[in-house]
């Protein structure tokens, strides 16, 4: 799929899981560290690329929201996303990852609310860059 780029962001990786991360405008300059649980030191105050792509998909998700809610002629206040990415081995024994996003959407029928996630499921940047290569859920709350 080819696009009309507007906008490119751009970051700088050193050191791998276990270097820093800063972008070219240095509004992020960030120490990684690789998860105890995969193995790594687990360095407090550190983040590792499952949170960076956590953070990245549940911002751009609740973006894409307010473009299906505006699409549908629907107001949404106190919405939250919540984007939960799995790290492990992959089938072929490579490494992969899935993500599971929990989408709260208070003051809206639990049957419009589902409708709005689907459309910002096929809105989302990150929804169609991942489509067919990650294992993707959704779980749509209407709490309060």
């Amino acid at each position: 799929m080819k696009i009309e780029k507007i906008f490119t962001a751009q970051a700088k990786a050193k050191g791998g899981r276990d270097g820093g991360v800063t972008t070219a405008n240095d509004a992020l300059n960030l120490t990684l560290s690789t998860p105890k649980e995969m193995g790594g030191p687990g360095k407090a105050g550190a983040t590792n690329p499952e949170q960076l792509f956590a953070a990245g998909y549940a911002a751009c998700f609740e973006g894409a929201l307010g473009v299906a809610a505006r699409q549908a002629s629907v107001r949404l206040e106190g919405v939250t996303v919540e984007a939960l990415i799995g790290f492990g081995k992959a089938e072929d024994g490579g490494y992969g990852i899935s993500a599971d996003l929990h989408v709260n959407i208070p003051g809206v029928a639990q049957k419009q609310a589902e409708e709005l996630v689907e459309a910002a499921h096929g809105i989302c940047p990150y929804s169609r860059a991942t489509k067919g290569n990650i294992e993707v859920n959704l779980t749509t709350t209407t709490n309060a």
